[in-house]
């Protein structure tokens, strides 16, 4: 792991100072790579989805892991992508003449060294490599082992097409090695410079407890959607469907159904059966089974999961202050939704609730770097520190300053 931090180090220097039409000539040829060897992709995804299978993995998990002829040439669009979308290294924050007739610059510059550690998809090994490589990042990538061959053929691929432009291969690096393997990677402060980890809470609790590199901290998604007293219920039910079933795996999924008591009497009995029908199981608080025997009960527990599945939790709430009281209790920062045609209401709620992403009338599942015109993103943090919410391009550099005198001294 340690000569691997090393040549990613020797890798991010060149990287770091390339040029523009460098880097994106380089995503292009990664793009035609992945196309070029979509059939090794795919029989290396087979084997892994075989082991899964037999493992007795969930389906929904295997659909995780599973590339098609079409999703490689999706991962492949996404690098394109990436090549269209302005450089941000280099980019002028801020500046200007000083009174002391310096000139000051604070400019984007790269990370360096990224690792990132993720689970699932083996679509993210792509969309990694691509947008540290734009943002002029070494990458060091530590997937699942429930993806270990289809990522050992995807990197084996995106490194023919960097070095075929004559950019370091070591700009992009599989780590493969076991679980000690990661606690070693997160001990490499002086040798990585930023570890993001992208999975599940006991993924990033490892992360953020063990690491002595700094940490940006994405994703676990315990989201919600409050319908307020002045809701508008045809729209409450539209976005509440789509934000629980349009993808229940990920992150900015709804989890948790926040009722106001004026609409709930109404309004529980036909979103319960309307979600029954899409295969939503509802774990609900007294109130709610009160008006629904379609209901199973809530625990704590159940308030407080990310269940990436058709499941959601529901409570009822006297007020829009409890609904926040609600929210912060549970929440874990990512996306919090509310239905409310009182521009009051949605003015106090968004100014209310501590997340990295608001919505008012709206699903939860727009919080994504492509839907925000970001284009690509390495991950949604729910952090405060550096970066909050989607993180696209920008969010992948630091800054210096830069400061040019003529001879100044201090006096």
């Amino acid at each position: 792991m340690y000569a691997a931090a090393e040549r990613a180090q020797r890798a991010a220097r060149p990287l770091g100072t390339a040029a523009r039409h460098l880097k994106d000539a380089a995503l292009h040829a990664m793009a035609d790579a992945l196309e070029g060897h979509r059939d090794q992709i795919l029989h290396a995804n087979a084997a892994d989805l075989s082991k899964q299978e037999a493992a007795g993995t969930s389906p929904a998990m295997v659909d995780r892991l599973r590339l098609t002829a079409e999703r490689v040439s999706a991962m492949a669009a996404g690098l394109r992508a990436l090549a269209t979308l302005p450089d941000p290294v280099g980019e002028v924050v801020r500046g200007g003449t000083l009174a002391t007739g310096l000139e000051l610059r604070q400019v984007r510059v790269p990370f360096g060294v990224v690792a990132i550690i993720y689970e699932g998809r083996p679509n993210v090994t792509a969309d990694a490599a691509g947008i540290c490589l734009k943002s002029g990042n070494a990458v060091l990538l530590r997937g699942s082992s429930s993806a270990l061959e289809s990522n050992v053929a995807i990197v084996a691929a995106l490194r023919e097409g960097v070095a075929s432009t004559g950019l370091p291969a070591d700009a992009i690096q599989l780590l493969t090695g076991d679980r000690e393997d990661i606690g070693y990677l997160l001990q490499a402060r002086g040798l990585v410079d930023v570890v993001i980890p992208r999975g599940g809470a006991a993924l990033i609790q490892r992360v953020v407890t063990e690491s002595t590199v700094p940490v940006i901290e994405t994703g676990v998604g315990n989201c919600h959607v409050y319908v307020d007293a002045d809701a508008d219920l045809d729209m409450a039910e539209r976005i509440i469907v789509n934000a629980k079933t349009d993808r229940p795996s990920v992150c900015n999924a709804a989890e948790s159904l926040v009722l106001h008591a004026d609409i709930a009497a109404e309004f529980v009995p036909r979103i319960v059966k309307v979600l029954a029908a899409e295969g939503v199981t509802v774990h609900g608080d007294e109130a709610v089974r009160r008006l629904s025997p379609d209901v199973i009960p809530a625990t704590d527990d159940d308030f407080a999961a990310e269940y990436l599945s058709l499941d959601l939790s529901a409570a009822v709430v006297g007020s829009l202050d409890d609904a926040v009281t609600h929210i912060r209790r549970y929440g874990t920062g990512h996306t919090e939704a509310i239905v409310t045609r009182s521009q009051e209401a949605a003015r106090r709620f968004t100014a209310d609730v501590d997340a990295a992403v608001v919505v008012v009338n709206a699903s939860t599942r727009f919080t994504d770097g492509e839907e925000f015109g970001f284009g690509a993103e390495i991950g949604i943090s729910t952090q405060k520190m550096h970066a909050r919410g989607p993180m696209g391009l920008p969010e992948m550099t630091s800054t210096k300053y830069v400061v040019t005198g003529g001879g100044h001294i201090r006096s």
